[in-house]
């Protein structure tokens, strides 16, 4: 096991971000205080039973939520992050939740999408994946195979495996800083990642508006907008 102290600068970091980073730019986050998603409950468009059930349902909640992503901008979370990847000379990998770009256009490039992507597709006949038409409704050809009506979003729906696992597992094992940043930590696998790091001895530190269901297995929380934790945060590890 590594032997850290508070005061070590870290070699090697895993960051997880949720919806709150993205909330402070306008992305509705996940579920809201009643229980719908975006107007809708999670079975009727975040499943692949709801996709076989209603595909157009489906096809449409997506096509709007990446037209949508045209509105929306990074914030300075998301800024700070594409600084810490630019000039971090050790480990870094940001894992994110998120199925937006705005990580991507707040200069992250060490980054993997474990929920998948609103501007990617995938096609249920071949497998390949490809960047998503402006719309799915209207049933595009496969670039790959050329078969017409078999795309989907690249989403992570429920009863899926998220993607990246086992990059991620290698990165927490190697992790000497763990940190999770506006996430609730209530959906797994993502929830336990803090306790995989801390088993291999990194240091753990949570970043959110408000204390998440699994505040008490970090060793220190910062409470309060993404946008100006994280900045002071990635100001902190560069100094």
């Amino acid at each position: 096991m590594k032997e850290r102290t508070v005061s070590d600068k870290p070699r090697s970091i895993v960051i997880l971000t949720g919806a709150g980073v993205s909330a402070e730019s306008g992305v509705p986050t996940f579920r809201g205080p009643d229980g719908l998603w975006e107007g809708h409950r999670v079975e009727e468009v975040a499943t692949p039973e709801a996709f076989r059930r209603d595909p157009d349902l489906v096809l449409k909640f997506y096509d709007a939520r990446r037209a949508a992503l045209e509105t929306v901008e990074p914030n300075a979370a998301h800024a700070a992050l594409g600084r810490l990847d630019a000039e971090f000379g050790g480990e870094l990998l940001i894992v994110t939740q998120n199925v937006d770009d705005l990580h991507e256009r707040g200069g992250a490039k060490r980054l993997r999408h474990m929920h998948g992507e609103l501007k990617r597709a995938r096609c249920t006949a071949c497998g390949a994946r490809q960047q998503a038409p402006q719309t799915l409704i209207d049933r595009p050809a496969c670039s790959s195979c050329e078969a017409t009506g078999h795309l989907r979003p690249d989403i992570v729906w429920f009863g899926e495996m998220p993607f990246h696992m086992e990059e991620i597992d290698r990165a927490l094992e190697r992790a000497d800083l763990f940190v999770s940043i506006g996430t609730s930590g209530a959906v797994y696998p993502a929830a336990g990642f803090v306790r995989i790091a801390s088993g291999h001895g990194a240091r753990t530190l949570e970043m959110n508006l408000d204390p998440s269901e699994g505040t008490f297995y970090f060793d220190e929380a910062r409470h309060g907008p993404a946008g100006q934790l994280v900045p002071a945060w990635v100001e902190e590890i560069l100094s």
